[in-house]
């Protein structure tokens, strides 16, 4: 083992390797900033700017304006140039335009110019529509002009979809060069089969050449693509002659709704038969805008309908709509779209079949009829269907039982909140029945009897019909959410006694929290109808006193179970207090006399925490409620000042028993200050106005807490242990004592001074020591203040200054020695804890 260099030369090294570290770094930066120094020399120049768009678009461009400007060139002769022409000519000049326009696009595609084939095509379709148009204004201006569009249209979207299809029969354009091992394939959409995406140009080696003339040779011959403008305006124009034919004969609002309808089976089966591209899009529009008005009319009309007739065809278009949309569902290979379909269509099957009885039955009964339609959508589960279609009829079913749901709310709501509105009106008179106590001031739904029919029949689905496992727990939820609503709306839809109405609220309260399955779930309606139970029986005095005494008694039992003991024990003291108040308020007692049997119920909670041990949820919640009722308690013997005091002292002894428990030492300060309040409104009572009465009873337990503190740790310094305590006395004694003239105070004041001085140097404590000190110099200065400005008065002008200058010279001359004597005082201090 190689021992070390002495230090010296250990410090000498690592020097000079430090300095051979600072240089080589200083080269490394050099070289560093003339290396970046040569490669910005040597950067090549910046690249020219990079075209913003690319030739396919600029030329798609082109071809567009110039078709639209040929366009617009056609129009402007037809408008004005028209008239003239003869006849003939005018024939003449349309149809050998027009033929040559439409035939142009056939070269154009021989010669591989699909873009413009394209433009040139367009501008045929708009020649041909100006060519119909013409024709009415020559020929056939006596015809109706409605009716001749619509054959018009009929015509030229008939003649446009066999335009498209004849130059569409080689779809997919395919040239093949001769010479090549490979087949170059162009189009201008990238849809053809073997075409790369973006319509660009490749060689596919190997593929085998496909055309309309196939000879097997290597020669170049002619090639097809298909026109995609032709049928999808086709399809569009087509969209038109239904309806025109419906306008010009007068139809009416069920003739124009079976026209949409018509048209959207027509664009459905066109949209089912494509497999992509414009034509799809086109038929899905008119499916969707088309069907979407047919809907909305069809369900007018079965809002608004009165007889059998119109109801009748509401129904066959409703019926004809749901089939459309679950037929579609049935084809659709997206789930969420198939999905959404059958959801739309059990919708509408719904209000289909609901159409008759909403006509025919009294106002009310349509909801009830249409739940039980939606219910009967869950029969498809029973039915081989797809799992999208039979998710969407769930889901449809779903949809109407919350639709009725929402019918209800109003009813709920003032059935639920009625009673509150007691609060306003304690002790008032009982109500001549249950509708009256919860409608304020005569406000009640109309067909109310619905809300507890909708509400168990939406309980009872719920409870039968959910079997998954994940969902099912939520669903008994709901059930029990909504049995209990649909009890407590019961009496008032009835009209029950007001009496039977307490004892079905009663029932609200027991059923939930004593045999809930789902125990937060039916601990919190419990804790619900408890509170407006309550609230409806501030009618009267007995059924105050009555229910209160139930529900004491009530959650009580339910504190048997562990689960329900959280919420059911600090509500069963919560009942007791108000029992208590209120049987007080019965016998005529005032408030402060209410406040001592009111303590009975904190003392009860802390019997009871202290039972329940630290580790039960409900031990704090118990010792929160108990709490509670002793603020309501002091609160109530506020008034009363020998009364408060009393209640405070028996607070204070509660919280005091409450301190003695392990793991709630911390209340021994509440139940001090509980001591020192119950003392100080004693006092006030008595009339006792001496500052010392109110300080001595916190000061002389605060000076024992401390020396037992001091005994228990021998380094807890004096200031902590002490000096709270004697602050709190001597502080507002010196106070009163300056303002005082008469001299008792000041010479008790300054004997306990001296006193606690005295304590402080024989134990040497540092706190004791300054307080007396500190107070005995302020109130011997106040007792010798009238004595010295009375000899300030007899002594000359002259002696003052004299004695300041001796006093100076005194100073000056003995300054070492003052400051050495200081210096031992404060070691000597320093030494004092």
């Amino acid at each position: 083992m190689t021992p070390f260099p002495p230090p010296a030369e250990e410090l000498r090294l690592i020097d000079a390797e430090l300095y051979q570290l600072d240089a080589r770094r200083a080269q490394l930066l050099t070289r560093r900033a003339w290396l970046i120094a040569a490669l910005h020399r040597q950067a090549p120049p910046p690249a020219p700017p990079r075209p913003e768009t690319g030739a396919p678009r600029v030329q798609n461009v082109l071809l567009l304006l110039g078709g639209v400007l040929l366009a617009l060139a056609a129009v402007a002769f037809t408008l004005v140039g028209w008239g003239r022409l003869g006849i003939a000519w005018r024939a003449v000049v349309l149809g050998a335009v027009t033929l040559a326009v439409l035939a142009a696009p056939v070269a154009l595609l021989r010669r591989g110019l699909a873009a413009t084939a394209e433009s040139v095509a367009g501008l045929g379709l708009a020649l041909t529509a100006l060519d119909a148009y013409a024709l009415h204004e020559t020929a056939l201006r006596a015809t109706d002009g409605t009716g001749y569009a619509a054959a018009a249209t009929a015509a030229l979207a008939l003649v446009w979809s066999g335009y498209g299809a004849a130059l569409g029969a080689g779809a997919g354009r395919r040239l093949r060069l001769a010479g090549g091992s490979g087949t170059r394939v162009a189009s201008s959409d990238g849809d053809g089969p073997g075409t790369p995406p973006g319509g660009t140009e490749a060689t596919w080696p190997g593929t085998p050449s496909v055309g309309a003339e196939a000879t097997g040779s290597r020669t170049p011959s002619a090639c097809r693509a298909a026109l995609r403008l032709p049928l999808p305006a086709a399809l569009a124009v087509g969209q038109l002659p239904l309806p025109l034919v419906a306008l010009a004969a007068g139809a009416g609002p069920y003739t124009w709704a079976a026209v949409l309808l018509v048209t959207a089976v027509a664009d459905t089966v066109v949209a089912f038969r494509c497999a992509g591209g414009a034509v799809r899009v086109v038929a899905l529009v008119g499916a969707y805008g088309a069907g979407g008005w047919a809907a909305l009319a069809a369900g007018w009309f079965s809002w608004v309908a009165v007889d059998l007739s119109g109801a009748a065809r509401a129904t066959a278009l409703l019926a004809l709509l749901a089939g459309l949309a679950l037929a579609a569902a049935r084809r659709l290979a997206d789930a969420s779209r198939a999905t959404a379909h059958a959801l739309l269509g059990g919708l509408l099957l719904v209000a289909s079949a609901g159409t008759v009885p909403h006509a025919f039955l009294p106002s009310g009964w349509p909801v009830p009829v249409h739940l039980a339609l939606g219910v009967a959508l869950l029969a498809a589960v029973r039915v081989p269907l797809t799992g999208p279609v039979l998710r969407g009829l769930l889901g449809a079913s779903a949809v109407v039982q919350a639709l009725a749901l929402l019918w209800v709310v109003p009813v709920v709501a003032v059935a639920v909140l009625g009673p509150v509105s007691w609060v306003g009106g304690v002790w008032s008179g009982a109500p001549a029945d249950a509708r009256t106590a919860v409608a304020a001031g005569g406000l009640w739904p109309p067909h109310a009897w619905t809300a507890p029919v909708v509400l168990l029949s939406v309980a009872a689905v719920l409870a039968l019909a959910v079997r998954d496992a994940a969902w099912r727990p939520r669903a008994l939820t709901a059930a029990l959410c909504l049995t209990w609503a649909a009890l407590l709306t019961l009496p008032a839809v009835l009209q029950l006694p007001f009496l039977a109405a307490l004892s079905v609220q009663f029932l609200a309260v027991a059923a939930p929290l004593l045999t809930a399955r789902t125990r937060l779930p039916g601990l919190v309606l419990a804790q619900v109808a408890a509170v407006l139970l309550g609230c409806s029986a501030l009618a009267t005095r007995t059924a105050t006193l009555t229910v209160l005494a139930a529900l004491a008694l009530l959650f009580a039992a339910g504190c048997r179970s562990v689960d329900r003991r959280v919420c059911a024990a600090p509500a069963a003291l919560v009942y007791a207090a108000a029992l208590v108040v209120a049987s007080g308020a019965a016998a005529g007692w005032p408030p402060a006399h209410t406040a001592l049997p009111l303590l009975s119920v904190p003392a009860v909670a802390a019997l009871l925490a202290a039972r329940l041990g630290a580790v039960s949820r409900a031990t704090v919640p118990v010792e929160a409620a108990g709490a509670a009722a002793g603020l309501l308690a002091v609160g109530l013997a506020a008034p009363d000042p020998a009364s408060l005091s009393l209640v405070l002292g028996l607070c204070g002894v509660i919280a005091a028993g409450t301190a003695a428990r392990a793991g709630r030492r911390f209340v021994g300060v509440p139940a001090t200050g509980l001591f020192v309040l119950a003392v100080w409104v004693r006092l006030v009572a008595w009339g006792v106005a001496a500052p010392e009465a109110y300080t001595l009873p916190v000061s002389v337990p605060a000076l024992l807490v401390g020396a037992v503190r001091r005994r228990r740790d021998p380094l807890l310094s004096s200031w902590t242990a002490y000096g709270p305590g004697l602050a709190f006395t001597l502080v507002p004694s010196l106070a009163t004592a300056w303002a005082e003239p008469y001299a008792t105070r000041p010479l008790l004041l300054g004997a306990t001074a001296l006193l606690v001085t005295l304590l402080g140097a024989r134990h040497r404590l540092r706190a004791p020591l300054v307080f007396g000190g500190a107070v005995l110099v302020l109130v011997a200065l106040h007792e010798l203040g009238p004595y010295l400005a009375q000899l300030a008065g007899v002594l000359p002008r002259w002696v003052p200054p004299a004695l300041a200058g001796v006093l100076l010279l005194a100073v000056g001359a003995t300054y070492e020695r003052r400051i050495r004597d200081v210096r031992r005082v404060r070691e000597v201090l320093g030494r004092m804890s």
